[in-house]
C-alpha cells in the first residue's frame, strides 16, 4: 500500500508552537509519532515523505529512520539537505527525489514538497499531494483549497501517521470543513 506524509519535523522543538501540535515536548512528539507511524505502517508499504522530515534534532535522520516501519522515499523538502549529506540516513531510503510522478488508486498523481498552481496532467485529470504550508491557512493556503485535486500531506492534519490516498482526500475535506465551521 502507498502511504503519504509530510511535514514531520522530527526532533523540531519549534514546531509544536507553530503547528499547535499538541505534544509537550519534542520527546513525546517524537514517541507518538513513531508509535503511530509503526501502528500503520507494515514492512511492505511505501511511504512518501513529502518534505521536511527532520529538522534541528539532537538525534540524527538515520536515528528515526531506522525505527520507522516501511519503505521510505522522500520528496525533497526546504530542510532535508541534512539527509542529502548523511550516507547513513540515505541507506534507510528507497530513493529520494525533487518531485515525482506515481500511480495509485487508479490517479495520477505529482507529489512534490512545495504547493504547486498546476503540475503535469493538471488538466487530464491529475491529483497534486504537497506539504510545506503545514497546517497554516495563509495566502497559499487559500489558492490551494480550491484546486480540486490538491492535497495537503502534512502530518498535523493527517493525525501525525501516514496515510492512503482515500484518506488524504477525507482528511483534507475535514480541514477544509472545520475552518468553514469555525468562520
Amino acid at each position: 500500500m502507498n502511504l503519504y506524509t509530510g511535514d514531520l519535523h522530527f526532533g523540531h522543538s519549534n514546531v509544536i508552537g507553530f503547528d499547535h501540535r499538541p505534544f509537550a515536548d519534542c520527546n513525546e512528539m517524537d514517541r507518538v509519532m513513531i508509535e503511530l507511524w509503526n501502528g500503520r505502517v507494515q514492512l511492505d508499504d511505501t511511504v512518501y515523505i513529502v518534505g521536511d522530515f527532520c529538522y534541528r534534532s539532537q538525534h540524527d535522520e538515520e536515528w528515526y529512520l531506522r525505527q520507522l516501519k516501511g519503505h521510505k522515499i522522500l520528496i525533497l523538502g526546504n530542510h532535508d539537505i541534512h539527509i542529502l549529506n548523511n550516507p547513513k540516513a540515505l541507506q534507510y531510503m528507497e530513493g529520494v527525489e525533487k518531485m515525482m510522478h506515481i500511480q495509485d488508486e487508479g490517479k495520477q498523481i505529482c507529489i512534490c514538497h512545495f504547493p504547486i498552481a498546476e503540475w503535469n496532467g493538471y488538466f487530464k485529470g491529475s491529483w497534486h499531494i504537497y506539504g510545506h504550508i503545514h497546517n497554516r491557512r495563509n495566502e497559499t493556503y487559500e489558492f490551494m483549497k480550491k484546486k480540486e485535486r490538491a492535497l495537503n500531506a502534512g502530518c498535523m492534519i493527517n493525525n501525525y501517521a501516514p496515510v492512503s490516498f482515500k484518506e488524504l482526500v477525507r482528511n483534507n475535506a475535514c480541514f477544509k470543513q472545520l475552518e468553514e465551521e469555525e468562520q
